[in-house]
């Protein structure tokens, strides 16, 4: 049964490029929509912001759909919203071509790694949501990054135009392969999943998801734009570049795999540690060559486990519904990407781009304390006890 995950891994590659193809483009955007990078950051608010208040409902209720007609349906969508990205006059359109994607990212995301969890069982769920992360790394070491590049050979519309065609045939390649997959473990009612979020230890662990990404994403959402302005990279450079800092995960994708299957919330702490670390040595050593490549390696690794640590961290809380628990570190990261761009826009204003490596390590800091505190919370069934502040 390796052969459905791999399918859903290839999908998940062009579901993730789609929301972070962006992150390169964001110079170029602005520029030909005649809007601040700031302002620009704010489609990737938009659509993080989509996914966190929508992604919970819409995924609780497509729980019940046959999963292989689903997930063609969504890579459809991704489809026309990346034919209207390619062709939008202006920031306007470009909002409308980045709202439908946000509908059905949180939906595949979820279902699919319940799918695979499924299918390998729970004692290896670390393991198997790390080959449906695999298309997510690839998205960071290739779609990103050769999107970049496709964007200053011949502009950044043809990146979008590519993206849409790639959806399309991703969506042929499920029709043809992937095998009608029986709902196993289906919701009973909306009601029986979002009685977990009484749990204080389940709000606890969202929490830790939305501080953990607003850390990442208020320096990584402006990377692009440190590597052109203050290292003084041309486009190219700054593909290649954005290309190593995905390759690099690759490290951090096996690792994080192995690591929270034994203990979720230590595996947080430890690659947090580590990020900031990276977050904090990226500008200083922005005119070193060795310097720079090593603090985006740290960063890039440590980044790419927090993906597939925070999302089989939640999956594990909540046990019982595990693709409603997907849907929750979903929401609560992507509530954490558009907090994450919006406060790294500000810093950017107020402060420069120079200070974004510091206000990334601070909201970092706070997730490990937060982490700290989660590990003292005993689950008793029915209630899950924490202990007083």
């Amino acid at each position: 049964m390796l052969l459905p995950i791999l399918l859903l891994s290839a999908a998940g590659f062009t579901v993730l490029t789609t929301e972070f193809i962006i992150v390169g483009l964001l110079p170029a955007i602005a520029r030909d929509l005649d809007v601040s990078v700031p302002q620009a950051g704010l489609l990737v608010t938009l659509f993080a912001f989509t996914v966190a208040a929508l992604g919970p409902f819409l995924t609780a209720y497509f729980a019940r759909f046959e999963r292989k007609r689903l997930f063609i349906v969504i890579l459809l969508m991704f489809a026309f919203a990346n034919t209207v990205a390619a062709l939008a006059p202006n920031i306007w359109v470009m909002g409308f071509a980045r709202l439908l994607p946000a509908l059905g990212l949180p939906v595949f995301w979820a279902l699919a790694s319940e799918t695979a969890v499924g299918i390998a069982g729970p004692e290896y769920a670390g393991r198997a949501i790390a080959k449906i992360g695999f298309g997510i790394v690839c998205a960071t070491v290739f779609g990103i990054p050769v999107g970049t590049l496709i964007s200053d050979a011949w502009g950044w519309r043809s990146a979008f135009g590519i993206l849409a065609v790639v959806a399309l045939a991703k969506a042929a390649l499920l029709w043809v392969y992937l095998p009608a997959i029986r709902v196993v473990n289906e919701q009973s009612s909306l009601s029986s999943q979002f009685v977990m979020l009484r749990s204080p230890l389940v709000i606890g662990h969202i929490l830790l998801s939305v501080l953990v990404f607003s850390g990442m994403f208020t320096a990584y959402t402006y990377l692009a734009d440190i590597l052109e302005r203050l290292a003084g990279f041309d486009g190219t450079v700054v593909g290649w570049c954005l290309m190593g800092f995905g390759a690099v995960g690759l490290v951090g994708n096996s690792l994080g795999g192995r690591m929270v299957d034994r203990h979720p919330l230590i595996a947080s702490i430890v690659f947090c540690a580590f990020m900031i670390g990276g977050l904090l040595a990226l500008v200083p050593s922005i005119h070193s060559t060795l310097g720079l490549a090593a603090a985006m390696g740290v960063w890039g690794v440590t980044q790419a486990a927090m993906f597939l640590i925070s999302h089989v961290r939640l999956m594990k809380v909540a046990a019982h519904a595990p693709a409603f628990g997907a849907s929750l570190n979903i929401a609560g990261g992507n509530l954490g990407i558009g907090l994450g761009a919006m406060i790294g826009g500000r810093v950017i204003d107020n402060y420069g781009l120079g200070s974004l490596g510091l206000a990334a390590a601070g909201l970092i800091l706070l997730s490990i304390v937060l982490a700290l505190w989660l590990m003292k919370c005993k689950p008793v069934s029915p209630v899950i006890n924490c202990p007083d502040r």
